[in-house]
């Protein structure tokens, strides 16, 4: 069966349900799968929990989601840089599970790996730890965090091939190869979709198991922030 699809609209036909759980990958803009999430948007689906690092920005990536009113929580670790994200928040419109940025990619990690929970320093003592279990290690507190899965995965690569097997470029890597392992579905876009065997197998980063379908997409590649300064003079 071909895991090739002509669209990111028919890369996700018949697997959005209202309340499911979407990992969505990338750091800021940088490894976002654009087009999937206008998919998403698209397709009218309501009530979601998102977990991912941040929400994107106002009007792109996630922020085009929250501003359909289309996401009922997030799970994440930085929202700095949506107003709208922040606007839903303060207002009660928004449920957020807020967690350091470390124990996010662990706790995915762990889904994806079928671990149920781990212990972690980090956070202890803090308002993230508040109703965690508690538990000392030679003298420590750590504090009991648990894995995430997702109903669907949607992902950014660089290269990949109608197996499914991904690569990713250099940061762009961020949070996508874990949240590729940790969902009951995996989809991807990528820039070059490649016959199978074009790949150097020593450079796979997702291998195709772990993918379910894959799409040909073409990037924006905005920056996030821009700082300029005048040239000074010769």
């Amino acid at each position: 069966m071909s895991k090739e699809y002509n669209s990111a609209v028919d890369a996700l036909e018949g697997l959005v349900f209202d309340g499911m759980t979407v990992m969505s990958g990338g750091f800021g803009l940088c490894g976002i799968p654009e087009n999937l999430i206008v998919a998403l948007r698209d397709s009218g689906v309501n009530g979601i929990t998102v977990i991912s690092n941040n929400a994107g920005v106002d009007g792109f990536g996630l922020g085009l989601l929250l501003e359909s009113r289309q996401i009922a929580k997030m799970v994440s670790s930085y929202v700095g840089e949506n107003k709208e994200f922040a606007r839903q928040y303060l207002a009660g419109e928004l449920e957020l599970e807020f967690n350091p940025q470390g124990t996010l990619a662990e706790r995915i990690r762990a889904g994806g790996a079928g671990i149920p929970g781990f212990y972690t320093r980090t956070g202890v003592g803090t308002l993230v730890a508040e109703g965690k279990e508690h538990k000392d290690f030679d003298g420590q507190t750590y504090v009991l965090e648990t894995g995430l899965k997702a109903d669907l995965a949607i992902v950014k690569a660089f290269m990949g091939d109608r197996q499914g097997n991904l690569i990713y470029r250099k940061t762009a890597r961020n949070f996508n190869p874990m949240m590729a392992t940790a969902a009951t579905v995996t989809v991807a876009e990528v820039e070059e979709l490649l016959p199978v065997g074009a790949l150097d197998a020593d450079q796979i980063h997702t291998p195709g198991i772990y993918v379910k379908r894959i799409v040909q997409t073409q990037s924006e590649k905005r920056i996030e922030q821009r700082t300029v300064r005048m040239r000074e003079p010769v």
